[in-house]
């Protein structure tokens, strides 16, 4: 492993480390198991190769189809070129590591916030709702933020809008992962996303035990009865009767997943948004983050998934995770240094081995194109 990206790999190991060890030592003192969130795919010692097996065949794929034209002689060629000049042994450390840490950081996350009713005694009642709720009244003046969200944003079509940009957060994760840790074209970039994301989920996780709410489409459901049928309302009765079953009725291997504060919708979202903003040139990939984010808060909030708090807190610990993920990964917060990340093509300021591991090499004698960037 290069000694530029060791402190980013320490901060993956030790965060995926930390969180499983709360996890199993949480279940075990609950006389509990640790419930897979994904367990239709299968164990996890099959899972975890599955995974990484899939981000390299979605590299090697379109080398076969696109560069080969899937003659399977060129197309074999550009598959072994993609591999010597791609597949670096770092790039392969990044991938699995990567993937590995963040899946662990994840399942343990989703089992860590199923335990939260338990640990915290939020049933019957839940803890800090009340409170949060006063204080968005008292920040629109009075008034109900749903009844206002609902009347500027109305209750027909647009909801169907909001709902399919607010569930695209499903799917986004994960591929924001891969792309970053297979294409990032600087292996920079892609220890700074994904050191972001453990960190993000991890400090999410602690949040919630901070100030443990259920978010007021559960807490007062009747100021969202207006709204229309649509993926998301049918979400969160998905969430509602999870809960239930988990927290009521004693149903074994599967999770709850309500808490409230903070909005990891409106933490990762930005993050995303803020790793495009330094590391992408694309102008229209830019603004379809930040316009992606813009919707995702208003979103939240529209269908009661969460306060003005939790948005503010979702806030703040996106900026603490991008910033810390950034340093572990050698990434300095000055003007020049991320004007300098916003434009690089190359590794920057790495070793010429590793500039050369990412790809900057003349073409083979085969004479086959390499591939374009994803963060070109």
């Amino acid at each position: 492993m290069s000694r530029v990206y060791r402190h980013a790999y320490y901060l993956l190991i030790g965060v995926s480390v930390v969180m499983g060890g709360l996890a199993l030592v949480t279940a075990q003192i609950l006389d509990q198991t640790i419930v897979d969130p994904d367990g239709f795919l299968g164990p996890s010692q099959v899972r975890l190769p599955l995974l990484v097996g899939a981000a390299l065949l979605a590299d090697m794929l379109p080398q076969y189809l696109w560069v080969g034209r899937a003659h399977p002689r060129a197309g074999w060629i550009a598959v072994r070129n993609r591999w010597h000049t791609h597949w670096t042994r770092e790039r392969l450390i990044l991938v699995v590591g990567g993937i590995v840490s963040f899946y662990i950081t994840y399942v343990s996350y989703r089992n860590l916030k199923s335990f939260l009713p338990t640990i915290m005694g939020m049933e019957p009642t839940d803890k800090y709702d009340r409170e949060l709720h006063i204080l968005d009244r008292a920040m629109f003046f009075g008034m109900e933020p749903a009844t206002v969200m609902h009347a500027v944003f109305g209750t027909g079509p647009s909801a169907h809008v909001l709902s399919t940009i607010y569930l695209w957060f499903l799917p986004m994760v994960p591929i924001g992962v891969t792309v970053y840790l297979v294409w990032s074209r600087n292996l920079r970039f892609g220890y700074w996303f994904v050191c972001s994301q453990v960190l993000i989920w991890s400090l999410g996780t602690a949040t919630y035990y901070a100030l443990p709410t259920l978010g007021p489409g559960f807490r007062y459901p009747w100021l969202y009865a207006d709204l229309p049928n649509t993926g998301t309302t049918s979400l969160m009765d998905a969430l509602f009767y999870g809960r239930k079953g988990v927290v009521h009725d004693g149903v074994e291997g599967a999770v709850q997943s309500v808490a409230g504060f903070a909005s990891l919708h409106t933490g990762v979202t930005l993050l995303l948004a803020l790793m495009i903003q330094y590391t992408i040139r694309n102008r229209i990939v830019k603004i379809l983050a930040w316009a992606n984010f813009a919707i995702t808060v208003v979103a939240t909030m529209y269908f009661g998934w969460h306060y003005v708090a939790d948005v503010i807190g979702g806030v703040a610990i996106a900026l603490v995770s991008f910033y810390w993920g950034g340093l572990a990964a050698g990434q300095k917060f000055t003007k020049d240094a991320l004007r300098h990340a916003q434009s690089s093509l190359a590794v920057g300021d790495d070793t010429a081995p590793a500039a050369q591991a990412e790809g900057h090499l003349k073409p083979s004698s085969a004479g086959l194109p390499s591939s374009p960037s994803a963060t070109d």
